[in-house]
């Protein structure tokens, strides 16, 4: 098969890129490059790779999606807090223009698009583990945007025939993870012996899900997810922020220096994934428990350290 992978120098994609390519398939990404976080770390992601620099909101897309088989679209701008402020225009651009434009090309194409969505759409969610059928309560800009593209695949269904899957992903975390995000901060933290900020008292709790699960997950969705299907993705384990750290610490053999800061406004105090429907629908479980998953992450984090 042909496919293209929006986003595919960032995290999450070069990965699904990797796994795509060593599957036996055409693959195409493009990316932006933005300066969210350093696009040489973008760069370094995509060595390797046959990725197009585009913008998604300005450039052709219909060129980009011709042709395909199949449209992973995983580009966006990431990042709760960043969302809040004058910084909101890029969310409006990244997520909500550039994901109408993808869905409209693919429409128009007549290939399924696999949209990368986000467990912030649930903001502080009305139970858990939180299954796709409550009410979503975004309490962040991101998440308002997230929540958008996904009513704008739905629109697009119901008007040109559009085939999509949306995924909700939960707390991603592995090698290459972005570096504003936890793991990476604390890992790095523990690698070069620098300082860990804490947002609040550690409390917070996540349903941390591996890269390798997420990229099975995707890969099924496209191969087996049912057009219009939302399913959550999520990890075996939930775990609070003052457990991963002990963790972390116990991997690395280092202690942990903590500066503490405030409560992140805008991150729900708690997410924790029901799976019944895509264990049942894509035939898909996490296999990656956290304290693997974390080791995976360190190998990768301390591996980087004299390179930096």
């Amino acid at each position: 098969m042909r496919y293209l992978v929006t986003g595919a120098a960032g995290f999450i994609g070069s990965h699904l890129c990797e796994a795509l390519d060593a599957a036996g398939h055409e693959v195409g990404g493009v990316d932006s490059f933005t300066d969210y976080y350093d696009p040489a770390l973008k760069e370094e992601n995509a060595a390797g790779l046959d990725v197009v620099r585009a913008d998604l909101a300005e450039d052709d897309v219909a060129a980009l999606v011709g042709g395909t088989d199949g449209v992973f679209h995983l580009a966006g701008q990431p990042g709760v807090r960043a969302s809040f402020g004058d910084d909101f225009p890029q969310y409006l651009s990244r997520n909500v223009l550039a994901s109408q434009r993808v869905f409209e090309a693919a429409a128009a194409a007549g290939v399924r698009v696999v949209f990368a969505s986000s467990s912030s759409i649930y903001g502080d969610a009305e139970r858990y583990p939180t299954p796709e059928d409550v009410e979503p309560h975004p309490i962040s800009p991101y998440g308002i945007t997230k929540l958008a593209c996904e009513q704008l695949a739905r629109a697009y269904a119901q008007r040109d025939g559009l085939d999509a899957v949306v995924l909700r992903y939960f707390t991603v975390y592995g090698p290459r993870q972005r570096p504003d995000m936890a793991f990476a901060r604390l890992l790095g933290a523990l690698a070069d012996g620098g300082t860990f900020e804490l947002f609040g008292d550690g409390s917070v709790s996540r349903g941390f899900t591996y890269v390798d699960d997420v990229v099975d997950a995707t890969i099924a969705a496209m191969a087996r997810g049912r057009a219009g299907g939302v399913y959550n993705v999520g990890g075996a384990t939930e775990a609070t922020m003052r457990e991963v750290i002990a963790l972390a610490e116990r991997v690395s053999g280092r202690e942990l220096e903590i500066v503490r800061g405030e409560p992140a406004g805008g991150d729900p105090r708690r997410t924790a994934a029901d799976t019944a429907r895509v264990r049942s629908e894509l035939r898909w479980e996490p296999r990656v428990g956290l304290e693997e998953g974390l080791e995976a992450q360190w190998r990768w984090a301390s591996s980087r350290v004299g390179a930096r």
